[in-house]
């Protein structure tokens, strides 16, 4: 394996890592409150519930986070 193709695989394992809401809030600032209220208004990026129910736990894949910021990113001087 060339170290391109070592590193390319290394990112995206990277972009799909699974992270808690407590590590959102910790790595992207985003409050464990706001991501729950984000979660029911279906307003904040995709998530993963690993069992139905209220005690299901909640992750968020990188990619998916990364992916939503994009979508709302406004290009400099564009009207918000």
């Amino acid at each position: 394996m060339t170290t391109k193709t070592v590193a390319a695989a290394i990112k995206k394992a990277i972009r799909d890592e699974l992270l808690s809401p407590r590590q959102v809030e910790s790595e992207y600032g985003f409050s464990v409150q706001t991501l729950a209220n984000w979660r029911w208004t279906e307003q904040g990026p995709d998530y993963i519930k690993t069992s139905p129910g209220r005690g299901g736990r909640i992750r968020y894949k990188r990619s998916a986070i990364e992916r939503w910021l994009d979508e709302r990113t406004v290009s400099g001087g564009a009207a918000a």
